[in-house]
């Protein structure tokens, strides 16, 4: 499927421009509640709608997403009377305000009501005498009007032979981009035919929402509460995800970004690789003492939680194969709380399911706050921090290469490799990594079946790994290039046994 990732499209000008004005919001209301209902006046303020039919559909769907930017949820459509933009700002007008599930909703005035799953006959048939489409065709679905073919909706069994055997590629598959692109089958329809979200099966990855070409699928921010949290005097400290490098510009170095940081108002900015680093070592060990060894069948890697959501909840008898190790995200928030106990901690990251991470009872005390490289960008914005003219004035060199290798696909199996070989030579291993929920899916049906004993099994739900998760701005090979550059530049290849000791330096 192709992707829209990296094409600067009016879906994330308008993203971007609603975190802004929401940043803003909390940077210089005096009366909010006035401030956030002349907001949608603001930012849709012609006569005629530029992308939708009206400019009263425009408003209502910019409404919804201010709602969500403010960590709200969606304001019913079938309740039977109207809800102010305000209803429900009191309770995340403040510092403490945590995600509430669901993260991920589709906004009904803004969904097009794709067609889930059709294939069509285009203009583009040439009427052709042999008729192949209609002898594959299984249920005599297709006839002929005017010499050219027409597909009977309501025999088609949508097994697309007729598609393949076209010699023109005159039949096209249509279908719904943002169930396409769910792993899981999360994606339902309501009553009118637009999208709907099946809580119970969706893992948060975002996949959906990137792929919506209409920007009807959007997720919760906190960075209203985040900017309050600043403003009230508390020490916050940022931990950024390894796949920040290259998202503000190719030009931007991180040490630039971390300058760029503070000058945004974090106390300090920390490298959530530093926990993968941590974690790779302790995973190192576990493969050679319990998997190697044969004690345990295989072993799943734990640092995407949508991969470990799917896993839980499809394959309950994988729980047990599933890394105890913390993930970086925690990891590294409580190396920070160890440090600066009275600080705040922030994630600032790829990812969309992180937010739900840290949601999670065990989590709580230790990630304050979560919010993506998009929606920093939004600050960055609302406070007119031009990162690409910054003069880096820090340094950022917390991490090995093995550590900063987590934020691409297959890099968190190959640090545990990498570990494994430094410190346990002689050790086979077996690795096997999955990208995409689909791949991940499959994946664990073999494992399941017996077919990946004696295996390290990486997921990452995102197809590419973090470096493509839901809250990125550049594209996916531009990313992979951006973060192989910053791996290459760490000082040390792999993390030592203990945090004490020296790293072994990269040749």
């Amino acid at each position: 499927m192709s992707s829209m990732r990296g094409i600067d499209t009016p879906i994330r000008q308008r993203r971007r421009m609603v975190f802004r004005e929401v940043a803003n919001l909390a940077y210089t209301s005096i009366n909010l509640k006035d401030d956030m209902e002349a907001l949608p006046y603001k930012l849709v303020d012609y006569e005629e709608s530029e992308y939708w039919e009206s400019v009263y559909r425009d408003r209502a769907i910019i409404r919804e997403r201010i709602r969500l930017a403010m960590g709200m949820s969606l304001r019913p459509e079938n309740r039977g009377r109207p809800g102010h933009l305000t209803e429900g700002m009191e309770e995340s007008n403040v510092a403490e305000k945590y995600y509430e599930p669901p993260l991920m909703q589709v906004i009904p005035s803004a969904c097009n009501a794709c067609p889930e799953n059709m294939y069509e006959v285009t203009n583009t048939c040439m009427g052709c005498v042999a008729h192949p489409c209609q002898l594959v065709c299984p249920k005599g679905a297709i006839h002929f009007v005017k010499g050219k073919s027409v597909i009977e909706q309501d025999k088609c069994i949508k097994c697309g032979k007729c598609k393949e055997i076209c010699p023109y590629d005159a039949i096209t598959h249509r279908e719904r981009p943002c169930k396409a692109a769910c792993g899981l089958g999360a994606i339902k329809s309501d009553a009118r035919g637009r999208a709907v979200i099946d809580n119970d099966m969706c893992v948060s990855c975002g996949q959906c929402m990137v792929s919506c070409p209409f920007g009807a699928v959007a997720d919760k921010s906190q960075i209203f509460q985040l900017i309050r949290a600043m403003q009230s005097g508390r020490s916050v400290i940022a931990q950024v995800a390894p796949a920040f490098v290259g998202q503000f510009g190719s030009e931007v170095t991180p040490d630039m970004f971390k300058t760029a940081l503070k000058e945004l108002g974090f106390a300090d900015v920390y490298e959530t690789a530093i926990g993968a680093d941590a974690g790779c070592m302790a995973e190192a060990e576990h493969y050679v003492q319990e998997v190697a060894t044969g004690k345990q069948a295989f072993s799943l890697t734990s640092c995407c939680p949508s991969w470990i959501m799917m896993a839980e909840r499809l394959f309950p008898e994988t729980i047990d194969k599933i890394s105890p190790e913390l993930t970086p995200m925690v990891a590294t928030a409580r190396r920070i709380k160890e440090e600066h106990a009275d600080a705040l901690v922030v994630f600032i990251g790829p990812c969309a399911s992180k937010k739900l991470e840290a949601m999670r009872a065990s989590v709580r005390s230790d990630v304050d706050f979560v919010i993506t490289f998009e929606e920093l960008a939004g600050m960055f914005e609302a406070r007119g921090i031009l990162v690409k003219e910054i003069r880096a004035m820090d340094r950022m060199e917390d991490a090995t290469a093995a550590g900063r290798g987590y934020g691409v696909a297959g890099g968190v199996s190959s640090a545990i490799e990498e570990c494994i070989k430094t410190y346990y030579p002689g050790t086979a291993v077996h690795i096997e990594h999955a990208e995409s929920l689909t791949e991940c899916r499959k994946v664990l049906l073999l494992a399941k079946a017996g077919k990946k004993n004696g295996c390290l099994i990486e997921g990452m739900a995102c197809p590419g790994g973090c470096i493509a998760g839901a809250g990125t701005n550049i594209a996916l090979n531009q990313a992979a290039k951006e973060l192989n550059k910053f791996k290459e530049s760490a000082r040390y290849k792999v993390p030592p046994q203990k945090r004490d000791e020296a790293e072994p330096e990269i040749k």
